[in-house]
């Protein structure tokens, strides 16, 4: 009986895997994150808004802060790098992108184990997931 539920509790090697770059990517996110933000709070790269006129569009929704800062919606925050308050979100696309990351990297695990559904079905996410983020499957924009 003790074998038995160590034999379902074992962590498989695509768990590992997963949860190994799942880690790094997470620690990578985050210090990224925390450094573009120290950049973009002591002033060494200059904001797209300064600081002193950013309460002017709290009230705003979405689709009216874009259009009054003349912002691009989507991946145009890539063209806005340049500025201290959008360097922070290359933290943010690390730490939501490293789930496909996690998902490609299990495939050939998956296969090795002749788990072809699962791998399928890993793949598949990781498809689902480039796409969303990619804003092909955007709906209602």
């Amino acid at each position: 009986m003790a074998d038995n539920l160590e034999t379902e509790l074992a962590v498989r090697p695509e768990q590992v895997r997963y949860a190994g770059i799942l880690e790094k990517g997470m620690y990578l996110g985050l210090g990224i994150l925390l450094f573009t933000f120290a950049i973009y709070a002591l002033g060494i790269i200059k904001p797209y808004i300064p600081t002193d006129e950013i309460s002017r569009y709290w009230g705003l929704n979405v689709h009216d802060y874009l259009l009054q800062t003349d912002i691009k919606n989507g991946w145009g925050w890539l063209g806005m790098l340049r500025y201290g308050d959008f360097i922070n979100f290359i933290g943010i696309a690390i730490l939501a992108g490293v789930t496909i990351i996690c998902y490609l990297a299990i495939v050939p695990v998956l296969f090795k184990n002749n788990d072809r559904i699962y791998a399928v079905l890993a793949l598949l996410e990781a498809v689902i997931l480039s796409l969303a983020a990619s804003g092909i499957l955007a709906v209602g924009h």
